[in-house]
This record gives C-alpha cells, structure tokens and sequence, in this order.
C-alpha cells in the first residue's frame, strides 16, 4: 500500500548491510533470477506510485474543503488558501465533486477565474476557473461564489 515506505526500507537495508545473496523462494528462484511473484509486486509498486501521483495532482486541481458539524449549526464547509492542506494563492468556493463511477460525493474548493486546469495557456476561456467542470455540482441553498456554505442537516 505505502510504495515509498518499501522503497525507503529497500534502500534502508541496501545501504546498511552487505549484499550475501538472494533467499530462493517467492522472489527469486534458485539460480537468483527474479520470479514472476517479484515481476507482479514491482508492478503492482509502480501502479501504487502512479495512482498516488494522479491524487496529488486531483488534490491541486481540486483540495478538499474545511469542514466542521454541529448539532445546532449542521454542517459548514469553507475555502481558504490552505484548505485540505493544499498552499494555493486561490480560495475558490465550495463544491460537491462526484468522481466517475461513483454516486457520493466529497466537497472541495475550485477555482473561479482564469482557464480550465489542463489548459491554462489557453487564451479563448471564459475566464471561470473549473467551475464548468461536469463532475461538479454547487450545494443547493449556496451563494455559487461564496467561499463557504453551511447546509443545514
């Protein structure tokens, strides 16, 4: 699951100890050669390592909201330039983001001004950040420019 943790323990033990062999078994077969089981788990690594790339750069394009609940003010969710831990100098405002596949969603802040994310030298936009986006919508009873919304439960 943690691709740099094992690469960090990999090179831990590389660096701290003297190379005496290969253990025969899953990874390596008699003659030190790597099996197919090793084949797959480095594969399935450098998957790992693209799937979190690809969700640091969703993160960019799309950080997750603040959010706080109480019984007697229900939900608020709000935008800042450091919300879900992600430094921007954008706020952006509130949205709900439905990622294909699946019917729930997760807030997060989008950008209003300038164009699109993946075409930013863009000349023809309109100037709307990635509010067109199709996988957003806006929280029903919000301001759609507001930098935060509180929803009622």
């Amino acid at each position: 699951r943690d691709a740099p943790a094992l690469r960090r323990g990999l090179r831990f033990y590389q660096e701290q100890y003297g190379f005496v062999g290969k253990l025969v078994g899953r990874f390596y077969d008699e003659n030190g050669a790597p099996t197919e089981a090793l084949k797959q788990a480095e594969a399935l690594i450098e998957e790992g390592l693209k799937l979190k790339a690809q969700s640091e750069e969703e993160n960019r394009q799309f950080p997750p909201c603040n959010s706080e609940w109480s019984s007697s003010g229900g939900t608020r969710f709000w935008c800042s330039k450091q919300s879900g831990g992600v430094k921007r100098d954008w706020i952006g405002v509130p949205r709900k983001l439905y990622k294909p596949g699946s019917r729930d969603s997760c807030c997060v802040c989008v950008r209003t001004t300038g164009p699109p994310s993946g075409q930013l030298d863009y000349s023809e936009h309109k100037d709307r950040g990635d509010l067109d986006n199709p996988h957003l919508q806006e929280y029903e009873g919000c301001h759609p420019l507001a930098d935060w919304c509180a929803l009622r439960d």
